[in-house]
């Protein structure tokens, strides 16, 4: 008799399954790949938080953004009959960048659908780490439908960019560098478009200190995570008009869903003002040059609910300027929690201290 196939695992079993020897091993896939960035020390916004924060710059990675981590974890667990089909995937920003470059170093084809409006400096930078980019339709669902025709044609391997327990993993290893430089740490905050990014690290830190507090943060006009959090299920958002491009995802991942529950002290949304203010004063104050996504975390320092903590944010800082963009006063809100969370977990302010994708705080 045939042996009877073995039923794929479920969200639920994977959320589960996943433990910190993962993300451990994930670092180690990552080692001479990526750059652990140094954390960076803000006079400026722990003077103005009441806490003492740092920023991780991310920028100063490879392709100047944390999604090289993920892209490079996923390819790099392929097997070798997967590698030789070739991967694909649909992405305008980072993430075309992260699976070019680590597709290259790995030998393996990268085929990456833009929409045909993406401008041509990130067009050329992605053809120049080796990638083969179609251009299609006005928008990224227009490419991303097409990237899905391409891979039933061709066979070509997906590479999402945050819906992956592999790329979530490789996001994770940034907490990891964040807690061994900082080990008293209280804080972490850190963006959410689709969750990849808050996945991997809120499940880093939990599994390694389950006393350091993990807010993710999202634009007030692109919360699809909050949402989803909030009603019990995923929603897809009517729109998703944001400043902060590399964040506005309308329907947040399955699995980053069930990580986010699971894992996640809260999320914190902010405005388009509060966002314009953040990346104003990193230029001003820092000299650093941020897009909406990278400064997230720095918009919502004024809304943790802790003062004299350490935090730290992991969100890169990438080297293009924000686009110029109308800053509408949309509400905000403070920290709400996922859904799943104890009681014990949102009833008592945090006691530890704070990191995001590119800042860091901890008690003064």
């Amino acid at each position: 008799m045939a042996e009877e196939k073995k039923a794929a695992p479920t969200v639920e079993d994977i959320v589960e399954q996943t433990t910190i020897a993962d993300v451990y091993r994930a670092a180690k896939q990552l080692e001479g790949v990526a750059r652990k960035t140094r954390l960076i020390h803000s006079d400026y916004f722990s003077e103005i938080s009441g806490n003492d924060v740092y920023l991780k710059p991310e920028n100063l990675q490879h392709t100047g953004a944390f999604k090289l981590r993920g892209a490079y974890n996923k390819i790099s667990q392929l097997t070798d009959e997967e590698k030789a089909k070739g991967v694909i995937t649909a992405s305008a920003g980072n993430h075309a960048q992260g699976v070019a470059y680590a597709a290259k170093k790995l030998g393996v084809k990268a085929v990456i659908c833009m929409p045909a409006t993406t401008p041509i400096l990130k067009v050329e930078g992605t053809k120049a780490l080796g990638a083969e980019v179609v251009l299609y339709g006005d928008g990224f669902d227009d490419a991303y439908a097409h990237s899905l025709e391409l891979q039933k044609k061709h066979g070509y391997v997906y590479i999402h960019p945050f819906n992956d327990r592999e790329v979530l993993l490789g996001q994770g290893t940034t907490a990891l560098e964040i807690i061994d430089a900082q080990k008293d740490i209280d804080a972490i905050l850190v963006p959410i478009g689709g969750g990849g990014f808050a996945s991997g690290v809120a499940l880093a830190t939990k599994l390694v200190n389950p006393n350091v507090k993990v807010y993710g943060v999202e634009p007030a006009n692109a919360a699809c995570m909050k949402a989803a959090l909030k009603k019990g299920e995923i929603v897809t958002l009517d729109s998703a008009d944001t400043v902060a491009d590399g964040c506005a995802v309308k329907t947040a991942g399955t699995l980053t869903y069930a990580f986010c529950k699971k894992y996640l002290d809260g999320i914190i949304t902010v405005s388009e003002m509060e966002i314009m203010g953040a990346l104003l004063s990193l230029i001003e104050k820092h000299k650093l040059i941020a897009e909406g996504a990278g400064v997230l975390s720095l918009a919502a320092l004024s809304k943790l609910p802790m003062k004299g903590k350490k935090v730290r944010f992991p969100r890169s800082l990438t080297r293009r300027s924000s686009r110029a963009a109308a800053c509408s006063a949309s509400p905000s809100s403070s920290p709400t929690s996922p859904a799943s969370s104890s009681s014990s977990r949102t009833s008592s302010p945090p006691k530890t201290r704070t990191s995001s994708s590119s800042t860091t705080t901890r008690r003064k």
